[in-house]
């Protein structure tokens, strides 16, 4: 990303004054340990903004992920995956059973309905995993 004239990534380090009539006057304190300043500070650096800024924006931002919303979607990739693997292990059986007999069972559209119904769950967990 391109650095703005104003020395950071995403434009000046500050966020700009409040609008005309309208005061900040909600203060928030967050207390971090040393290690945690590290982290935070080499952050705001590499995005070229102030730590504070770095914060509010992240805080405000459409794309926040915490970290229990990545363990339900990781759980929802694994639990389709088990399904879709009790699909393939469906499928083997009646692939079995059609060599044998001559011909699928009614049960095989079952199957396939259940197939198409899991696989765009699965699609759109690892999407939103991908994205992260």
């Amino acid at each position: 990303m391109a650095q703005s004239a104003n020395g950071g990534t995403y434009g000046p380090r500050r966020r700009p004054n409040a609008p005309a009539g309208e005061r900040r006057s909600k203060r928030y304190t967050v207390k971090v340990t040393p290690t945690e300043d590290a982290q935070l500070t080499a952050k705001a650096n590499e995005a070229g903004v102030e730590v504070t800024r770095l914060m509010f924006e992240s805080a405000l931002s459409s794309s926040i992920e915490t970290a229990t919303e990545r363990k339900a979607a990781i759980a929802e990739v694994f639990a389709l995956r088990r399904a879709l693997g009790t699909i393939a292990n469906n499928v083997n059986q009646l692939a079995r059973y059609a060599n044998t007999e001559g011909h699928f069972p009614a049960e095989a559209e079952a199957v396939v309905a259940e197939f198409r119904a899991i696989y765009p769950r699965l699609t759109e967990a690892a999407s939103r995993l991908a994205e992260r």
